[in-house]
């Protein structure tokens, strides 16, 4: 089964304008991304979807396949879809990989695509990891996830998800689960998710993977103990620079 990964990459990001052609190490973010995107086992081809002709070039620059998208789009997965569907890829599965992921294990990719391969039913796999730090439960900008016991996604909020009425201390203690931002899609289900509008939940709280279980979409999710540094402001950036190379 060929399986193309898709790195989203904008340039207009408020909160670190420029951000795939941040310096890292020596080069940019987006090239960082790409090198370690295409270690991983399942993916057959890679390509950068931008709508930005700076990204474009500089990914051509260092050998990526490019592919220009409209600057109108909403989300990042509305960008990966237009983006095979100009570069007329014959794929079955496709991966989001975020333009911001400078540090993502090639393995975890491959932890994803894996339920894929295994189940023709399956639509849509994500992945999480075990929050280790008490303070990230509370933060709105790492999104939690609860699934049920088979592993499919009840829900994704910004809050702390399941909350404990009752009992702080014992709530602190509880394991709660970060949801990483990558996702494997069927190729049809990632068409459906594009002429549909986005939902309440989607609105309410700014994540799109909402949309598909607003429609009756399963979500499987994936327990990794794998996990990732994005890169959203200025002082990630300085975080990730003491990482090294």
């Amino acid at each position: 089964m060929k399986v193309a990964a898709v790195i989203p990459a904008r340039y207009g990001s408020k909160r670190l304008p420029g951000k795939p052609l941040r310096m890292l190490g020596g080069k940019t973010i987006i090239q960082r991304v790409y090198e370690r995107v295409i270690k991983a086992r399942s993916v057959r081809l890679c390509m950068i979807a931008t709508d930005d002709e700076r990204i474009y070039r500089e990914a051509e620059a260092f050998g990526a396949l490019a592919v220009m998208t409209s600057p109108e789009l909403n989300s990042g997965s509305e960008r990966v879809a237009e983006a095979i569907e100009r570069s007329r890829a014959e794929v079955e599965l496709v991966v989001n990989v975020q333009g911001d992921e400078p540090f993502i294990p090639p393995e975890l990719i491959d932890e994803v695509v894996a339920p894929m391969l295994r189940d023709a039913g399956m639509e849509v796999c994500t992945a999480k990891v075990r929050i280790g730090e008490p303070e990230y439960v509370n933060d709105p900008n790492v999104v939690k996830v609860v699934t049920d016991p088979q592993g499919w996604a009840l829900y994704f909020s910004r809050s702390a998800i399941p909350y404990y009425r009752d009992d702080a201390a014992e709530a602190a203690e509880q394991v709660h689960y970060k949801h990483i931002g990558i996702y494997a899609y069927r190729l049809p289900a990632l068409r459906r998710f594009v002429r549909w509008e986005p939902t309440p939940l989607e609105r309410a709280e700014k994540l799109e993977q909402l949309r598909f279980l607003e429609h009756g979409v399963g979500i499987y999710v994936v327990e990794t103990p794998h996990d990732s540094l994005g890169i959203d402001t200025e002082d990630d950036l300085k975080r990730a620079e003491k990482f090294g190379f």
